[in-house]
């Protein structure tokens, strides 16, 4: 044990030798400066000693004088448990704080959220003889027996009626019941299922993730390839990775990228943070591709939720439009084309206006640039859907346009209902 003591004091000093000199060629200009260096939690009884017994002030020639280098003790509470604080914890597996990361981390977020995963096998048949099977993963969010899942799991139900499909779920500890579709939503790409059990079940805590960053710890959870209880971890690539960055057309929506590995059978399970709650559903990866994942942000999981608890069902409304985010390098490219297009730094174009729709009877043209939707300033597409996702179809929405020279006008859309296999 002395050796040890003997050993971390000298690493001690030569880290006060390292951080002297990095300083005084830093601080070339500089007479004199001063740095406090603070001492790692393992070296912090060492530093508990009598005064006398360490060199409180260390002297280092530089180019003008010396370099006066002091130390600092974060806390004056003797160390109680060495383990829990070398790995980041309270010594129970839970983290100190938000900004700890220790060796249990992934493990205590992945036990919090695993209890309500199950694993889903989807069966299609045509009178009594099986054609088909899929896999998938879902999340209990309620006790009830109120299953997360995406919808693309539940394929069978687009297909003809002579098809019948049969969902079976498996729950962590091996249960299994027969679950009804409640509700397949394949514009979001998100279901809802239903089991019933005679007991409560473990739910899962649904979080939030637009407080989420590229760089953020995450998990994923599910039934990779049918393996249960498959837990993988990786960081945030990406927090608004648009579904045209990934030629998916027909939708504007925005995604969740990470790296966690994800395979077949992984879909419809969820991705969660690091308090272990739920902030998107993994629904699809990069074909030929490592570390490229995708998730449905829980935000939107959540507004089809509350949908089908009020309606039993999603609606959604629709103008008619085809529109373009709007850069300042486009921008620049259409002034030099058309002297008279508007003067704006950013904005949405309208590129196509469908015949007929309810956009067309507003008065909408090609080469509106909209920058107010429903009295709101608007930048973006995304922000435009938001808009219309929070909207009540048939509710008239006022909307500015820019035209050619400047010219704003205001028109007044009312928004149809979406068919939902568009």
């Amino acid at each position: 044990m002395r050796r040890f003591l003997d050993k971390a004091r000298t690493s001690a000093a030569l880290l006060a030798v390292v951080a002297a000199g990095a300083a005084a060629s830093d601080d070339f200009r500089s007479r004199t400066s001063t740095m406090s260096i603070s001492i790692s939690s393992p070296l912090r009884p060492w530093m508990m000693q009598p005064m006398n017994q360490i060199p409180q002030q260390l002297g280092f020639q530089s180019l003008g004088g010396f370099l006066p280098v002091s130390y600092s003790v974060a806390s004056a509470t003797p160390l109680t448990d060495f383990k829990g604080e070398v790995s980041g914890n309270n010594g129970d597996g839970s983290r100190c704080c938000r900004e700890c990361f220790g060796r249990n981390t992934i493990a205590v977020a992945a036990e919090a959220a695993a209890p309500a995963v199950v694993n889903i096998i989807v069966t299609q048949s045509i009178n009594g003889f099986i054609i088909d099977m899929g896999i998938g993963s879902g999340t209990i969010i309620d006790p009830d027996g109120t299953i997360l899942t995406c919808a693309h799991v539940l394929d069978f139900i687009r297909k003809k009626r002579s098809t019948e499909g049969k969902v079976e779920v498996t729950l962590r500890d091996g249960r299994k019941f027969d679950a009804v579709v409640v509700h397949a939503d394949f514009h979001s790409d998100v279901a809802i299922l239903k089991i019933t059990s005679t007991t409560p079940l473990a739910a899962a805590k649904l979080g939030l993730s637009k407080g989420v960053h590229p760089g953020d710890w995450v998990v994923a959870l599910g039934s990779a390839l049918s393996l249960q209880n498959t837990i993988t971890a990786g960081i945030v690539s990406s927090v608004d990775r648009k579904s045209s960055d990934l030629g998916l057309v027909g939708s504007e929506r925005e995604y969740l990228q990470t790296n966690c590995a994800v395979n077949q059978g992984s879909s419809g399970g969820p991705l969660v943070n690091l308090d272990g709650e739920v902030i998107g559903i993994n629904i699809m990866k990069a074909a030929g591709a490592d570390g490229l994942s995708f998730a449905v942000p829980i935000e939107t999981a959540g507004k089809i939720i509350e949908q089908i608890k009020k309606n039993g069902r999603v609606t959604r409304s629709w103008l008619g439009l085809k529109l373009l985010d709007l850069t300042e390098k486009k921008i620049a490219n259409l002034k030099e084309k058309d002297c008279f297009f508007p003067d704006i730094r950013k904005g949405v174009l309208v590129v196509v206006v469908i015949p007929g729709s309810p956009a067309d009877q507003a008065g909408f043209q090609p080469g509106d640039i909209v920058i107010e939707f429903d009295e709101k300033p608007v930048e973006s597409i995304k922000e435009i859907i938001d808009i219309m996702e929070d909207s009540v179809v048939g509710t008239p929405l006022k909307v500015r346009v820019m035209r050619a020279n400047n010219k704003v006008e205001t028109l007044i859309a009312t928004a149809a209902e979406m068919n939902p296999d568009s």
